[in-house]
């Protein structure tokens, strides 16, 4: 879902593709999240100057975003 996540924010699915994601989306909060963070991410990519991150950058980054997954996870199973 998360590759799909990326295509759909870059509308790059098929009409078929993109209802699936609409649908999937309407139920998962975790996915939910997910996006919301895709979102903001490319948003910040976009204002900021193409300059080197620090060398353990992305692997903070998917930390950070897998603890933001887990716990939206852990959320829904609670409600």
């Amino acid at each position: 879902m998360f590759a799909k996540l990326s295509e759909y924010i870059d509308n790059e699915l098929d009409d078929v593709s993109c209802e699936d994601v609409k649908r999937h989306l309407a139920q998962c909060e975790p996915c939910q999240a997910c996006l919301e963070t895709l979102k903001r991410t490319v948003t910040i990519c976009h204002e900021v100057d193409d300059e080197p991150v620090p060398e353990n950058f992305s692997e903070r980054l998917k930390t950070a975003i897998s603890a933001l997954v887990g716990q939206a996870a852990a959320d829904a199973q609670h409600r």
